[in-house]
């Protein structure tokens, strides 16, 4: 499994969508997509 199925199965675990885990973590929800997509882990 690599980082973006983990992200994505943690993410839907706890019930919370894309918006809510990039306020957590202050970064846009867009940077989330591509870590989910795969695209980029920065």
């Amino acid at each position: 499994m690599n980082f973006s199925e983990k992200l994505i199965r943690l993410r839907k675990r706890e019930g919370i969508s894309q918006e809510e885990l990039a306020s957590y973590l202050e970064v846009s929800r867009q940077a989330v997509s591509r870590w989910e997509q795969g695209v980029s882990h920065s």
